[in-house]
């Protein structure tokens, strides 16, 4: 199995050209389109999405993720096993969060134009490298066939926003991801929730953004009258801010890197 992750988009062909060329190498590959709306040459959103997506995938899928803002530059790509699974995806940062947090059996650079589509574009990697080296493992090719191991310390990372918590228990983050509904995704897990504040009820908890105050914790996003904010666990793990049938983003004029508090004491 193949995923795509890009920020090509759906109304211009390259990302069917992609699985076009997959299927040149792979007739049976099975590919599915994880996203392809990814905003345009957002490396960290990228490894956001990947890092929330791939666990859910069977064992030794691989992902493809082009986000590729140096395409035809002097950045590399990198085959990584990690996780029982396979990422192939630019040297530019959109792995930071797998190579930290997973078990890594090995990364790869791709060096071997054997498996590459020939002519290269200097504009199109992902149809003349990504897709056909897709193709290729998917049919068995051995990652380490692809070029030499490299090291941690060797592939590039992002410094990615990590929540502060302050001596009198308030959490600082930020917004890492706006979805299509207008849901804001924080960097702030329910461990750390639970790390901070203890037993304390969740319905106490206030949860600020853009100059708006969320009182508690809700369960699901109806827990709040129509067109009214709510703040909850979601499907990832992590604080997100909604409105029940609205956007979030646009009642708290708030995007990626908008900063997040959540603390118990007064709201001042």
């Amino acid at each position: 199995m193949i995923t795509l992750l890009t920020d090509f988009g759906l109304a211009d062909p390259y990302a069917g050209i992609m699985k076009g060329v997959i299927l040149s190498v792979n007739p049976s590959a099975v590919i599915v389109d994880l996203t392809h709306d990814i905003p345009p040459q957002d490396i960290a959103v990228a490894a956001y999405v990947i890092d929330s997506a791939f666990r859910y995938f069977p064992a030794g899928t691989i992902h493809v993720v082009v986000v590729d803002p140096g395409v035809g530059g002097e950045r590399g790509i990198i085959a990584a096993s990690a996780a029982g699974q396979l990422f192939l995806a630019p040297d530019n940062g959109a792995l930071t969060l797998i190579l930290k947090s997973c078990p890594v059996d090995g990364v790869f650079l791709v060096e071997n134009s054997r498996y590459f589509r020939h002519p290269v574009s200097r504009a199109f990697h992902g149809r003349d490298i990504f897709a056909p080296v897709a193709g290729h493992l998917s049919a068995g090719l051995a990652p380490d066939q692809l070029g030499p191991r490299i090291t941690t310390g060797q592939w590039v990372t992002l410094d990615m926003p990590i929540p502060h918590v302050s001596t009198d228990r308030e959490i600082a983050g930020e917004v890492v991801r706006v979805d299509r509904f207008g849901n804001l995704i924080t960097n702030i897990d329910q461990p750390l929730i639970h790390a901070t504040f203890g037993d304390t009820d969740p319905r106490a908890l206030k949860i600020a953004v853009g100059g708006f105050v969320v009182i508690g914790l809700s369960g699901v996003y109806r827990d709040a009258p129509s067109g009214a904010l709510v703040a909850l666990v979601g499907s990832t793990g992590l604080i997100e801010i909604a409105v029940n049938r609205g956007s979030a983003a646009d009642v708290c004029k708030a995007s990626t890197g908008s900063r997040i508090k959540i603390f118990t004491g007064d709201i001042l």
